[in-house]
């Protein structure tokens, strides 16, 4: 359980992989969380400004992931009315947030349902980097051939890559026959034009949710990512809740903060995933021992007993991570609607951008006596399955 400040040791390989691929923003990174943490410590529920502000452009997405908690089997968006779902930021609310940050230059991650089906994201990723923002997206990269110059163009860092496996069972998983193909086909122009311009950027990292349709073929993962020329691998424990975790959640939040948290829902299983610990276990040795030009990694990143544990019952906690949520000193969400909220599946919003600019909302009355609480209780019933956040600081 032990950490240096703000890095859970279990972390500790993963960063410093990272910090060789990308020392400059490995190190900004760091001051900012040691900030933060600090703020932890002794700010009464003030924090230093956030390291990352991920921004949710829109709930639309192309495709129908079978884990996803948005729109998959049990998603939260299913049930949304139309017009939520179609609700988005103008490209001028945009504008006026980022020049509010530019002052403490966060990482700036474009996030969604689908970051490409926002009109305006290249004019988003433009603006980050004008204001001397890091930008990353997270995208199922099937519209990437479409803007590869662009991106290139507007001076993306990175794009974390959502891959389930080899074509067969990345399209049995995401529910769109060709999907595979296109991403192929875009990552390859991209990473052409790269070559052209003598460009290393932006990375491509793969994010590999293990389920149990793949969790037998994460192998094959690695050897794609070989064939397209990317740059890392992070395999992510599947996240699953029960119905009964999210109504003793509600149960806590509702009194203290006076509203429900539906989004948890979507990640709710009636039976545990059929996953044979052992067996994963097994391929994730075989793959720490595979020499590859890809660096790889599981996230979070559990001993062999808490995989063990952690497939095969409901409740779940680390003993090798602090079991503590800092996210909330180091990162925030901005929806398509305004709302600023912890974390995307949290919803407490204790301000919005299109009423407050969100530096005055960062550390509001409301936002202050959140942090109070979650650092008393230090996590919620839901967190240790449903938030990879809670792993991360």
């Amino acid at each position: 359980m032990s950490g240096i400040f703000i890095i859970p040791t279990k972390n500790l390989k993963r960063i410093f992989k990272k910090s060789i691929r990308q020392p400059g923003y490995a190190l900004s990174a760091f001051l900012k969380r040691f900030r933060s943490y600090m703020t932890y410590l002794f700010g009464r529920g003030c924090s230093a400004p956030p390291e990352t502000i991920s921004l949710f452009l829109t709930r639309r997405c192309n495709l129908r992931c079978t884990m996803c908690g948005q729109w998959g089997e049990s998603g939260s968006f299913k049930g949304l009315e139309s017009k939520v779902l179609k609700d988005e930021l103008s490209i001028e609310d945009v504008k006026m947030l980022l020049y509010d940050l530019k002052g403490f230059r966060p990482n700036i991650t474009l996030f969604g349902g689908e970051p490409m089906l926002y009109p305006h994201w290249i004019e988003v990723v433009r603006l980050s980097k004008k204001l001397g923002m890091r930008c990353n997206m997270v995208s199922n990269c099937v519209l990437l051939k479409r803007y590869a110059e662009e991106i290139l163009d507007a001076g993306l860092d990175e794009i974390i890559l959502s891959l389930d496996g080899p074509q067969d069972i990345h399209e049995s998983m995401r529910g769109v026959d060709g999907t595979f193909g296109r991403v192929m086909e875009g990552v390859g122009l991209l990473n052409r034009k790269k070559r052209e311009r003598n460009l290393k950027k932006p990375m491509i990292n793969i994010n590999c949710t293990i389920y149990e349709a793949n969790y037998e073929r994460l192998e094959e993962v690695v050897g794609v990512a070989e064939g397209i020329g990317a740059d890392a691998v992070t395999f992510h424990h599947f996240l699953f809740l029960s119905k009964d975790m999210c109504d003793r959640h509600n149960g806590f939040f509702e009194p203290k903060f006076g509203n429900r948290c539906g989004d948890w829902y979507g990640f709710v299983r009636k039976e545990l995933p059929s996953i044979d610990t052992e067996r994963l276990i097994e391929i994730f040795e075989k793959i720490r021992n595979k020499k590859s030009d890809v660096d790889v990694s599981f996230y979070p990143n559990f001993t062999d007993d808490e995989i063990r544990r952690y497939y095969t019952g409901w409740e779940f906690e680390s003993s090798s991570y602090p079991n503590r949520c800092l996210s909330l000193w180091m990162a925030a969400y901005i929806f398509p609607d305004g709302s600023v909220r912890p974390y995307h599946s949290m919803e407490f919003v204790p301000g919005n951008i299109k009423e407050e600019a969100f530096t005055h909302i960062w550390n509001n009355k409301r936002y202050r006596e959140y942090r109070r609480t979650v650092k008393a209780i230090k996590r919620f019933p839901v967190c240790s399955k449903g938030c990879t956040e809670l792993y991360r600081y």
